[in-house]
């Protein structure tokens, strides 16, 4: 998570802000909504996709048929500080979680990982992790969704740090650093040669990068004390692996900026930019300059991985404004986050019965107003295992199983805010609707009350986001 980091069980620190800017001036911060290419283009392009995923032209996200998709979701904190992962005061993440995602009609979670629990070389490391997350992986995809896998937490190149968490930006913690590392590239290369037969997988090589000049964020170099590696050396990394799986960039800046995109692209293919607009430090005056021009202009896909409120005012208004926005520029979002901890954490549910929270009620109003389609069907390679049946989970969420595509809408491009697209939503298609990019549409209604006052309560050993 944004810039924050939890102290034992349940002190919120703020540990940083916005860094720094692009190294050259914006290209441009035109952010004006406009057509865009879509998905009709040659097979040099659309043959590079991993089994079940999805390929990138211009700033739109096509599945395999030649449809265009846009992903609504949720972040799934807890495996970066706890490596059997945390509900309700206990290990684990169960199978209700991605139930309760789905009746919501998110259509991906993304999952936050740490490094040093996943390599076998490392202190913190646990041989049971991998499991895990394969385990929530499966789960995720049995229930309808996507899976993006982040790399949260790494460790600055030192395989010897013995604490998870309660260190931002320290040795000897794995915890949020100022960019990945030299085992970061270890972790890629495992979890692509793992994932590389699932395209419902996506990689976001890196969680916030901060304080670094867009050179470094780009190629790498000594920052902070320790050699960090670029996002062009992460991305080579998976590709060596021999996965095409689309992989997700956040910006500088925590994330938040992404302006510099335009001067320092990666070279490859398949691959979207995130950014983290959180309140009240990412005024939304700046967002066409820092992030909206790259999705209006069709440069590249866009994709918010976390956004959210993190005032005691927490209403909502934020991610109302923040998917209207996306929406009305074909922009993917998840939202931050799926665990009960409070405005300032933000949170989305305010308990384990899945209880919306201020700002989870405008997500959930939100994603209800898509045309929804589950997607998440394992490949032939990665199916079965673990997660239980369909049906209800707990707090009486529906679920769905397996069944779906990806389909976007029928029709031309329709995305802004308010237009309802008429997508597809039969059960077991995967590309309904006719060649557009209709898929964002539905108003972000956020209509709900304040919620939650300002603790993170985490649950013990819980030492940071």
């Amino acid at each position: 998570m944004l810039r924050f980091s939890l102290v034992s069980i349940s002190i919120l620190a703020i540990a940083g802000c916005d860094a720094g800017s692009s190294s050259g001036p914006d290209t441009s911060g035109d952010a004006t909504p406009r057509a865009v290419k879509g998905c009709a283009v040659d097979a040099s392009i659309s043959s590079k996709i991993a089994p079940g995923g999805y390929y990138t032209n211009g700033a739109s996200v096509c599945n395999a048929s030649g449809s265009a998709h846009l992903f609504h979701g949720i972040d799934r904190p807890s495996l970066e500080w706890d490596a059997a992962g945390e509900w309700n005061d206990t290990q684990g993440i169960p199978r209700s979680d991605f139930d309760a995602m789905a009746s919501w009609h998110a259509n991906v979670v993304r999952i936050a990982l740490n490094q040093d629990f996943w390599l076998s070389g490392a202190k913190l490391y646990v041989p049971s992790y991998q499991g895990t997350v394969d385990r929530a992986v499966k789960d995720a995809e049995a229930a309808g969704l996507d899976v993006i896998l982040d790399l949260h937490w790494s460790d600055r190149g030192d395989l010897t740090a013995s604490v998870a968490g309660q260190g931002q930006g320290q040795l000897g913690h794995a915890d949020q650093q100022q960019m990945a590392d030299v085992n970061s590239k270890q972790f890629w290369l495992e979890v692509a040669s793992k994932y590389k037969n699932d395209g419902h997988v996506l990689f976001e090589l890196y969680n916030e990068p901060h304080d670094i000049s867009w050179d470094a964020w780009l190629h790498g170099g000594t920052v902070g004390g320790y050699q960090a590696v670029g996002m062009q050396e992460l991305y080579d990394v998976v590709r060596g692996a021999g996965a095409n799986n689309v992989v997700i960039a956040g910006g500088i800046g925590w994330a938040y900026d992404l302006s510099g995109v335009a001067s320092h692209r990666i070279q490859g293919y398949n691959i979207m930019y995130a950014t983290h607009p959180y309140y009240p430090q990412d005024a939304a005056e700046s967002w066409d300059r820092k992030f909206g021009y790259l999705a209006a202009q069709d440069i590249v896909p866009v994709i918010a991985t976390e956004f959210g409120d993190g005032t005691t005012a927490c209403n909502g208004d934020w991610d109302s404004k923040l998917t209207q926005y996306a929406d009305a520029r074909q922009m993917s979002w998840t939202a931050w986050a799926w665990w009960p901890g409070g405005c300032s954490f933000p949170s989305l549910i305010v308990d384990w019965s899945y209880t919306p929270s201020a700002q989870g009620a405008a997500i959930k109003a939100t994603l209800l107003g898509y045309p929804y389609q589950p997607a998440g069907v394992p490949s032939a390679s990665n199916s079965g295992g673990a997660g239980g049946s369909t049906g209800a989970g707990s707090a009486g969420s529906t679920g769905v199983s397996g069944a779906g595509g990806n389909a976007a809408g029928a029709g031309g491009n329709a995305s802004s805010a308010g237009a309802s697209s008429a997508g597809a939503s039969s059960a077991g298609a995967s590309s309904a609707g006719a060649g557009g990019n209709a898929s964002s549409a539905g108003a972000s209604s956020a209509g709900a009350s304040s919620a939650g006052a300002g603790g993170n309560a985490s649950s013990a050993g819980a030492s940071g986001l």
